[in-house]
């Protein structure tokens, strides 16, 4: 089992060595453990201090892309290879990397699909007291949404089997943190809290210029992962209160028609005519969503089947799934070429990539699959 530390950086120079220095060399129940350095756009010396603490995998970003990007990269460069379980750490050295151990632990025994650390922020001395209850609000919308129980939803130190990130999928620009949790709870990916202690601040987040901004971007990304699989709760609710409330009015026209005094109260008429037809605006639009979601579905399975294809089989199933999975070393698929039975087995890149260079890997392996129709057996 191979696990990889991937680490998301924006110029780190500073507080690099500190996270590199603490990072376990051996894992129990793990026969290696690679870490990758995600270099998101620095102008510093991040990667030279990465390479002269001996990282040799990288995945460097030209100009700044972001976090959600970052992470969707950077888990892309693991299983592609051949990462069994991904690490999330922050270069900032927010988090004590001798708690790996402890945090893929629930995934190295099958116990969970993916283990979040549970940063315990009403400890945390740095953070304000607004902040602490920010958080707390926060977590439990994440977990409405999500129907999870997590006390620390927006920390970024977490652990993703591979089983569990063939099936997530990152859309978000801003943070991957809320949208991966919303996904996984709906997708009923078991989830795991693992208690830590953080060490103490190093700078500012770069993620955000203040609270009140990463509460309107975490908000607008909890919404949409929301919308995304359960529309017909949002719209639902807002067709109802509006039809409700415009009924109102057309009742009250009706009874002072009944008494004759109904021409004075033609603006009843209107204004609940109006919320009507809201109300069934809404219920269109829920159908339309509803008919996305079900086409969304359908596009997440033909990925999953391509990332399977692509990045081979887990090791280890879905917990709770009843698969038995075989252990995989060979090649990925098998295909037809020229007419003959030929096993795919794609070439790994082994050096620092670009942006795109994942991609342009698998479109030059794909180039080779199929220069013939496939026969039927």
């Amino acid at each position: 089992m191979k696990v990889f530390v991937q680490i998301p950086c924006l110029n780190e120079e500073q507080t690099l060595p500190l996270v590199l220095d603490t990072i376990p060399k051996e894992l129990p129940g793990v026969d290696s453990v690679e870490v990758l350095i995600i270099d998101d756009g620095s102008t510093d010396r991040t990667i030279e201090v990465a390479k002269a603490h001996g990282v040799k995998h990288f995945v460097i970003h030209a100009r700044n892309m972001g976090l959600a990007r970052s992470f969707r990269d950077g888990v892309d460069y693991a299983l592609a290879h051949g990462a069994d379980i991904v690490v999330n750490t922050d270069g900032d050295n927010q988090y004590k990397q001798e708690r790996i151990a402890d945090l893929v632990a629930p995934v190295v025994s099958g116990e969970a699909d993916i283990a979040i650390a549970d940063r315990q922020t009403k400890k945390i001395a740095h953070f304000s007291p607004f902040k602490k209850v920010m958080q707390q609000v926060g977590s439990q919308v994440v977990n409405i949404a999500a129907e999870t129980e997590l006390p620390d939803a927006a920390s970024g130190f977490r652990a993703y089997s591979k089983a569990s990130l063939l099936r997530l999928n990152v859309i978000t620009q801003f943070s991957y943190c809320m949208e991966t949790i919303i996904q996984a709870g709906n997708k009923r990916l078991r989830i795991a809290s693992v208690a830590i202690d953080t060490n103490p601040k190093t700078r500012e987040s770069r993620l955000f210029n203040n609270i009140f901004q990463h509460m309107a971007k975490s908000g607008s990304a909890i919404v949409r992962a929301y919308l995304m699989f359960k529309p017909h709760h949002v719209l639902g609710w807002i067709a109802a209160v509006t039809g409700v409330i415009g009924l109102i009015p057309f009742v009250r026209f009706l009874v002072y028609a009944i008494m004759g005094e109904g021409g004075g109260h033609i603006q009843s008429l209107i204004f609940g005519l109006m919320l009507l037809t809201c109300a069934f605006m809404t219920l269109v639009l829920m159908i339309i969503a509803d008919l996305q979601r079900t086409n969304r579905v359908l596009v997440e399975e033909a990925l999953e089947r391509i990332k399977l294809v692509q990045y081979g089989t887990p090791n280890n199933p879905l917990v709770g799934s009843g698969e038995t999975v075989p252990t995989s070393t060979g090649p990925v698929a098998t295909g037809w070429v020229d007419g003959e039975p030929r096993e795919l087995d794609p070439a790994q890149h082994t050096g620092p990539v670009t942006d795109d260079a994942i991609v342009d890997q698998w479109a030059t392996a794909a180039g080779r699959e199929t220069t013939a129709p496939r026969r039927d057996a």
